[in-house]
């Protein structure tokens, strides 16, 4: 078994499983790869609320310096694949930011709340994913990268609850944001069978 201490964000209700960094670990190309579609995602995704939600200057200025520097690590993760001959190439989404999606209510001011919360979610999970990475994988070069992109995906959880918490009251941010917490943790109880950094 390998040992998967290593720091998380305390929203998350269960760590990540050993079978999931063991998987990881024997398909290290898949899970470049498909980190370099979730940078995409986490920048696009940022993007979409700023033309969704034009309106609240705080939001737009701080999904702004997400996007910025979810694309910066969108080209540094090519970079490697690059180097490692590994073409970029279309992949099977797992069943996590779709199942998290289905909870994301469509009525305002719902939609904003829940999407902000899940967004924040998303980038807990990865802080801790990408620091098992940093923590195992036997190429230094590549462990070092992705201890290097923790402290960005824990800032990144840090302003989406921080936007969360501007626009609406604490004590209902936090029942929320445990409410999908819970149901997050659910999505990844099953290993998914294709490794991807969510799976």
């Amino acid at each position: 078994m390998i040992a998967t201490t290593n720091p998380t964000i305390n929203i998350l209700c269960q760590p990540t499983s050993d079978a999931w960094l063991e998987q990881a670990l024997a398909n290290i190309d898949t899970i470049l790869l498909d980190h370099s579609h979730c940078e995409r995602k986490a920048a696009s995704t940022a993007i979409n609320m700023m033309f969704r939600y034009p309106s609240n200057h705080k939001l737009v200025r701080q999904l702004t310096a997400i996007a910025q520097e979810e694309l910066e690590h969108f080209e540094q993760v090519n970079q490697i694949l690059e180097r490692r001959g590994i073409p970029l190439a279309p992949l099977n989404a797992p069943p996590y930011g779709k199942g998290l999606m289905s909870q994301v209510r469509t009525q305002e001011p719902h939609r904003m709340l829940d999407s902000l919360l899940v967004s924040g979610l998303i980038e807990a999970r990865s802080h801790e994913r990408l620091g098992l990475l940093g923590s195992h994988l036997p190429d230094p070069q590549l462990a070092a990268f992705y201890r290097g992109l923790m402290a960005s995906e824990a800032r990144h959880f840090g302003i989406y609850w921080l936007l969360a918490d501007t626009y609406f009251d604490r004590a209902l941010v936090q029942t929320r944001l445990s409410e999908l917490a819970i149901f997050e943790s659910n999505i990844l109880s099953n290993l998914h069978p294709e490794p991807r950094v969510h799976s």
